[in-house]
């Protein structure tokens, strides 16, 4: 083979591998400017979106809207027992409103109830059945958690709580809690179906 030719299929080859390499580099370059440029705002009430907002996002300075009730998340409690957890909002409509509760657990879905302080209730967890204002309670579960507190509920920043639940035949709950060896705390509650309320965000 000619000199000649050797030099023209030695350039061509040359070529061919700088090109390549260029657009190896960069296509290398966009794949890294994509995986660094931020996250695009998303509207968290969007249709692709649970159009109530996020119940597992919840914390304090969020605003709750039930109908036409509006409460202001005061703080959360965050509990842990063996692996599960599960959170705590204590909300009002203003300082001097009766104080409430939502609760927000996965099991494996998504579950959540609103509680009502009982503090006319001076009754402890002693009995598998409970009757109260007319309606029977069964025992469900009891236990030890710990807790850490966020915003305004009234506890430590950390500590532990016991807990026994009830249930009556038509899902009403009853609820005992105790924090850090204090006095027992009663609410009763009800289950609230996931986008039946509206979460606004507070920051």
């Amino acid at each position: 083979m000619p000199s000649e030719v050797i030099i023209v299929v030695l350039v061509f080859v040359i070529v061919v591998l700088i090109t390549v390499a260029i657009v190896l580099a960069r296509s290398a370059k966009a794949r890294r400017a994509r995986s660094d440029a931020p996250a695009a705002p998303r509207d968290p009430f969007a249709a692709e979106q649970n159009t109530g907002g996020d119940p597992e996002s919840i914390k304090a300075g969020d605003l709750l809207e039930f109908g036409n009730e509006k409460f202001f998340v005061r703080g959360t409690l965050r509990i842990s027992e063996g692996g599960y957890d599960w959170a705590e909002h204590f909300f009002q409509a203003d300082s001097s409103a009766t104080r409430m509760w939502l609760s927000v657990e996965r099991d494996p879905d998504v579950q959540i109830a609103r509680w009502r302080d009982r503090p006319d209730l001076d009754i402890e967890p002693k009995a598998r059945t409970i009757t109260i204002d007319g309606t029977d309670y069964e025992l469900v579960e009891h236990g030890t958690a710990s807790y850490r507190s966020e915003g305004t509920t009234g506890l430590n920043e950390k500590g532990g709580v016991d807990y026994v639940d009830y249930q009556s035949g038509d899902g009403r709950q009853l609820s005992f809690e105790r924090f850090d060896h204090g006095r027992w705390e009663v609410s009763t509650g009800e289950s609230v179906p996931v986008g039946s309320f509206t979460i606004y965000s507070g920051s």
